[in-house]
């Protein structure tokens, strides 16, 4: 699969995607922190440039008691997001789902990704879902191809789910010393999670089958 992340963390980098990344942020410090965590959740999964993820480790560190609460919002809107994301593929892929991808680098490699839906499935969505690869991408790929609308979202309810209860448990057993760490090693986690989630269905299948 392609990883446009090239190692570094979000919020690296200059120019307008600096701002975005520095008003993404600033909810943190607002009354509104919980609900634009939720609202960046939904955005981030069909369109938005900017993960969640640097906003719910700033939440939590602020208030590490409910780091997992900001974990469920994270998930929940993510999931809400992944379902938008899966309707623009499903019934708008030609004139604005393809604009999506294109933007995010990924258009030459549209067939690649059809063809990884059609060996692995769910797989792909889970896979999506905990790595750093760019989620909305095979969100509005998930509907383009139709992949099941059930298998979908639950698919990404436990991609989505790995990736920020884990931050939130650490954030809410460590607190804010384990925030540089995670924020350092983003990337390497995550695929640590997506190799360990794909393990895991092969067992399964290579004993089912």
């Amino acid at each position: 699969m392609p990883d446009n992340t090239k190692g570094t963390t979000p919020g690296q980098g200059s120019g307008p995607m600096k701002r975005v990344y520095g008003w993404v942020l600033h909810w943190a410090h607002t009354p509104y922190g919980a609900p634009a965590l939720f609202v960046l959740a939904v955005v981030e999964s069909s369109f938005f440039p900017i993960p969640p993820d640097p906003l719910l480790l700033a939440l939590g560190v602020s208030r590490p008691k409910k780091a997992l609460w900001y974990a469920t919002l994270c998930t929940a809107g993510s999931v809400i997001g992944g379902a938008i994301g899966y309707m623009i593929g499903y019934f708008f892929i030609e004139s604005i789902g393809m604009r999506i991808i294109e933007f995010y680098g990924l258009a030459s490699r549209y067939a690649d990704i059809q063809t990884l839906y059609e060996r692995w499935n769910a797989v792909v969505v889970l896979v999506a879902g905990v790595s750093p690869i760019p989620y909305k991408v095979f969100t509005i790929a998930a509907g383009a191809f139709k992949v099941s609308f059930v298998v979908f979202i639950l698919a990404s309810l436990v991609g989505r789910g790995v990736r920020f209860y884990v931050e939130g448990a650490l954030i809410y057993f460590y607190g804010e010393p384990i925030k540089d760490f995670i924020e350092r090693y983003m990337v390497h986690l995550s695929w640590a999670f997506a190799a360990m989630l794909v393990g895991g269905f092969v067992v399964i299948k290579y004993f089912i089958s």
